[in-house]
């Protein structure tokens, strides 16, 4: 199963979980009820995503005389991309990460933290920025948000039915809990944990397509196989405030900013960074530290 089609029907069965979940809570009128909840707010999220989680980072817009260096790195591999140039943000944190945004090509942002542009030589910094263009030339800001979205709506209804799960259904048949307590124990307990499932399942296919095809656009697999070790390292040595308040954008960044890893393996919205290099190891050259390029290694986020 190609990854595109895994993500289909991922996102099919998000969607039968949530309306579902409507059923369960209201029977055919609780059904209905949730698939327009679910259409508000992918419509507010569309158009609205970008804007609030760059807010949420306190991320800085910069441009070729602010920040030249990351800049023109990020401007030549849209070019080679054939992508129109994002928006570029800096994200004052030490913690090196990375992640990008926006509902489609057109209306795109990457932003890179200060601890990733410090830290990383510029061919890491390439291959990172390629890895984000890769998941806007896939549309993949997109298809996480709408994930995310409607796994959060099942929560959202999850706590809904622990206060009105319980009843069963009314005498017209068109109200209430088809399955009284049944029902209410598997909106509270099971539709959450399946939706959490779900969403890693997503977010871990889109990570796996994004290194295949960002390798392919920075022409170099070595150059993000070497970013992701040492991204990987500095994230266990600083905490991301901003990502612990709001776990739900981890999926985000390049690699998970959260420090709660007690059952990585398990629930991580990321692949293990092992096996991410070594699929990128497969396509070229053997992971090894870069060191400056003609890229222009970018001494800090300001050039």
């Amino acid at each position: 199963m190609t990854s595109y089609l895994k993500t289909t029907v991922l996102l099919a069965g998000l969607t039968a979980l949530f309306v579902g979940m409507g059923y369960l809570l209201g029977g055919q009128g609780g059904m209905l009820i949730a698939f327009l909840v679910a259409v508000g707010m992918n419509l507010f999220t569309y158009w609205n995503s970008d804007r609030m989680v760059l807010s949420m980072y306190g991320a800085q817009e910069v441009d070729a005389y602010a920040a030249p260096e990351f800049y023109g790195i990020v401007q030549q591999l849209a070019h080679r991309a054939g992508l129109p140039m994002p928006r570029v943000y800096v994200i004052h944190s030490d913690q090196p990460n990375a992640f990008a945004t926006g509902r489609n090509p057109e209306n795109a942002a990457v932003a890179a933290t200060t601890g990733l542009l410090t830290m990383l030589g510029a061919e890491e910094v390439a291959g990172v920025m390629a890895h984000e263009l890769a998941h806007v030339r896939n549309r993949d800001t997109l298809v996480m948000t709408v994930t995310a979205t409607i796994a959060g709506a099942i929560s959202m209804l999850a706590n809904f039915g622990m206060v009105f799960g319980g009843s069963s259904s009314s005498e017209d048949g068109r109200g209430g809990n088809p399955l009284g307590f049944v029902g209410a124990l598997l909106m509270m307990i099971v539709a959450p944990f399946a939706a959490m499932i779900v969403q890693m399942a997503v977010s871990r296919t889109r990570e796996y397509e994004a290194d295949r095809i960002g390798a392919k656009i920075c022409g170099q697999p070595q150059w993000l196989a070497s970013a992701l070790v040492r991204i990987h390292q500095g994230v266990a040595h600083y905490v991301e405030p901003h990502a612990e308040a709001n776990p739900a954008t981890a999926h985000l960044f390049i690699v998970n900013p959260l420090h709660g890893r007690s059952f990585d393996s398990l629930f991580s919205t990321h692949p293990s960074v092992e096996n991410r290099v070594a699929r990128l190891q497969a396509m070229g050259v053997p992971y090894a530290p870069q060191p400056a390029s003609p890229w222009g290694a970018p001494r800090s986020p300001w050039g």
